[in-house]
Formats: C-alpha cells, structure tokens, sequence
C-alpha cells in the first residue's frame, strides 16, 4: 500500500502523523510525505520520512497512486492554508480513490460538526488507528474503491 501524508503551512500535522505511524507501519507499504511547501515537507523529513516530495504536481502524482491519504481536512478545500492549496491539488485529492483520513481543524473556513473536540494529539492518534486498521485488513480484501 501507498500512504500519502500531505500537509502545509509550517507541516505540524504532517510532521505529527508520521512520528506516530512510521514506527508502526510495515515494512512493506510505502509511506510517502508531500509538502505543499519547502518547510513542510521538511519538518516532515525531520520526522523520519524518507520517500518525500513538495509541490503541485507531487501532489497530484501521488494522490492518484495512493492507497490512503492522511492529513487536515483542509487539503479537500481549493485555496487552503492561505492559498498553498491550489484548486487542482485539492481536486487531486478529492477525486483519488484512496480512503482519505482527514483532521476536522477549525480553519480553512470548514468547520465539522458532530465531531469531538479532542486535543490535536488525540485527533492525531485517531487518524493513526484508523489508517492502522485499514493496513492491517489490506491483505484480505485490497481494493481501493471505499463506498459511504
């Protein structure tokens, strides 16, 4: 399996998804880290990625071939993150196949309903479990059409 982590601005989220799921992830699946910026995907790095990529078309390249995508809700939004999020990576994303595990942050003037209001961290753990989940139950039934 391929997991994107995709994030922007100073790469907090990203920085933080991968310094969780990266001592946890098999061997065998791909994590892949891409910035929407320099800083990004350098905090990334920082956090142990290793195969990592910046900008628009890195965006697009690797959201079609991913199996997951994990990041702020942000990144399914044209023009977020004060505009780092271009419109055709947002739609990149949206319209890839893979599952899509999304951090509900109250900015990007989205704003989720319904949802707890945890502590960033325990979002984060959150969005680990459910990606863990999903890599665990790869080899039975693999397949990257998930329906709501």
């Amino acid at each position: 399996m391929v997991i994107m982590v995709i994030d922007g601005q100073g790469g907090g989220v990203g920085k933080a998804v991968i310094e969780k799921l990266k001592p946890i992830l098999p061997e065998e699946h791909e994590l892949v880290a891409v910035g929407t910026n320099s800083i990004a995907t350098a905090n990334m790095m920082k956090a142990g990625a290793v195969n990592v990529a910046t900008g628009e078309n890195a965006v697009k390249y690797n959201a079609e071939r991913a199996d997951i995508i994990l990041g702020s809700i942000g990144i399914i939004s044209a023009n977020a993150m004060f505009g780092e999020l271009s419109p055709d990576m947002a739609n990149a994303i949206s319209e890839s196949e893979a599952m899509k595990i999304l951090v509900p942050l109250k900015r990007c003037g989205l704003y989720v309903v319904g949802v707890n209001t945890d502590s960033m961290p325990k979002m984060i753990d959150e969005a680990i479990d459910v990606a863990m989940d999903l890599i665990r139950g790869a080899g039975r039934s693999h397949h990257k059409h998930y329906h709501c």
